[in-house]
């Protein structure tokens, strides 16, 4: 299997990033951060998955193993393929991906495009179980208030769609309460 590559980007195109690595061009699938990342003509180590079908080798990258331990266990859940599963890591920092289904936030996921409730019911039921704790002493527990839920919520009931206020959050004070966040936000907008 094919882990990782380490060499030159010879081409960046919708279909994928080419790495030339010793003489030998590689197409990959990158992820959104990776994309940005490989510029042309410059060096990239870039993390790998081979995914193997019957008809087809798909090499997909990543910029770390975070993303491609994420995308290993999408690929884990009924309904996920590796197009949707890099959708996915590509939406969102691995964080805020463990972060999300930590908190049960299904909302999150159906704002990409490819997944329905059901599936995205699925990924956060069968990755909870697998992610277990977020690990931060700080994070609330899942039955305490999430107040970046209720900001966000709040910004999507005044007619922003997940992904914009998810946006338009990440420039507000994250230890302030969820009604200055939303505050914090529309005056950024403004």
């Amino acid at each position: 299997m094919i882990s990782r590559l380490r060499g030159e980007v010879v081409t960046r195109s919708p279909s994928g990033v080419v790495v030339d690595v010793g003489g030998v061009g590689y197409l990959v699938n990158p992820t959104a951060s990776l994309r940005s990342r490989a510029q042309p003509g410059g060096e990239v180590v870039v993390e790998t998955y081979l995914h193997v079908r019957e008809d087809t080798l798909q090499l997909f990258g990543f910029a770390d193993a975070a993303e491609r331990e994420l995308f290993e266990l999408l690929l884990s859940v009924q309904g996920v393929g590796p197009k949707v599963a890099l959708a996915i890591v590509s939406g969102s920092s691995p964080a805020e991906l463990r972060r999300a289904i930590a908190f049960e936030d299904t909302d999150r996921f159906q704002a990409i495009p490819g997944i329905g409730k059901k599936t995205a019911q699925r990924v956060v039921l069968e990755l909870k179980e697998k992610l277990g704790a977020v690990g931060e002493a700080d994070e609330p527990t899942p039955l305490a208030p999430k107040p970046h839920l209720v900001a966000r919520d709040a910004l999507v009931e005044l007619g922003y769609s997940v992904p914009e206020a998810e946006e338009a959050l990440a420039g507000t004070d994250p230890e302030a309460p969820p009604e200055e966040r939303v505050r914090q936000a529309l005056k950024r907008a403004a």
